[in-house]
């Protein structure tokens, strides 16, 4: 148990934490900004996705928009449900989309298994928001989020940008893109492991109370589908 004392040495404590605080957002405010000066990469090869609206290209997903942000959700066509981290973040996901839409940003999420498996999955979940198969193209590998059996077991650091090795067939990601035109889409950012934790209202929430996310050394260990605590 933290020590207790009075207010006014309670009140010290925080204005002194709250100008570390203060410090981190600013510079987070800068990296944000850094991050959009970021070079864009030209996607010229075709993917194609099924989804609610039946067949479409990477370019159709934008639905209109100007940007596309891309949740790379672990499913691979041999599972029979969604993974349970990846569920962790999707649902915050049917709350934001219509705000993120009117911001000129679309979100999707995309896995690797078929269409009949994501409604299935999806409708016992209770989501609304577009998902996609990208089963039949090299979506996935192309943006690095799934790899073969020989090279997990290789344990090559093919994950996270070329840094960290990764255990299963498919891997957890975001990735944004931006359309300036017709057949004019880019690859504008990408981010994968911790970098995800940003995006998961429950974490951000759990890191202001005392116990923190409680996970000792099993980083999500505890966690299970929303319907299955």
């Amino acid at each position: 148990m933290n020590p207790t004392v009075d207010r006014e040495t309670w009140l010290a404590a925080r204005r002194a934490l709250m100008e570390k605080e203060k410090t981190f957002t600013r510079e987070r405010d800068r990296l944000s900004a850094e991050r959009r000066t970021l070079p864009w990469l030209a996607i010229e090869k075709p993917y194609s996705f099924e989804g609610p609206n039946g067949i479409e290209t990477l370019e159709q997903l934008f639905d209109g928009r100007g940007q596309l942000l891309v949740y790379h959700f672990m499913f691979p066509d041999s599972w029979e449900a969604g993974c349970k981290s990846c569920s962790f973040w999707a649902d915050g996901y049917d709350g934001i989309a219509v705000h993120l839409a009117h911001r000129d940003v679309t979100l999707i999420t995309i896995s690797k298994a078929p269409l009949a498996k994501l409604r299935a999955f999806q409708q016992r979940m209770g989501w609304s928001f577009k998902w996609a198969s990208s089963a039949g193209s090299d979506f996935n590998r192309d943006f690095g989020v799934s790899f073969t059996r020989e090279e997990i077991a290789s344990k090559a650091p093919l994950y996270n940008f070329g840094t960290l090795p990764f255990g299963v067939e498919e891997a957890p990601g975001v990735s944004v893109f931006a359309r300036t035109g017709p057949g004019q889409v880019f690859l504008t950012y990408q981010c994968f492991s911790r970098g995800l934790d940003a995006l998961n209202p429950a974490y951000q929430l759990l890191d202001l109370v005392p116990k923190g996310r409680d996970e000792g050394d099993r980083p999500m260990g505890w966690l299970r589908h929303h319907d299955a605590y």
